[in-house]
């Protein structure tokens, strides 16, 4: 099986890293068959929707991707 990395960059678009697909909203394909790295808007600006066009950095698009940190269960003395 093939993975798919799904990056959201600091202030910026999200990275799509592999051989992945994207549809519009009526089930057409984009055609992506040269493409394994695409950028799509996380802003909402872009004129090249789903793309990212750089728009966000024109707008001052502010948006940190962090996953939540897990910590590890404390023990409690009793």
């Amino acid at each position: 099986m093939t993975t798919i990395k799904i990056t959201p960059t600091d202030n910026g678009p999200y990275l799509i890293e592999g051989p992945a697909s994207v549809v519009d909203a009526d089930g057409n394909d984009y055609d992506l068959s040269e493409q394994t790295t695409i950028f799509l808007c996380r802003c909402g600006g872009s004129g090249t929707k789903p793309f990212c066009d750089g728009t966000h950095e024109t707008l001052r698009f502010e948006a940190a991707g962090r996953a939540p940190l897990t910590l590890a269960p404390i023990a409690v003395a009793s």
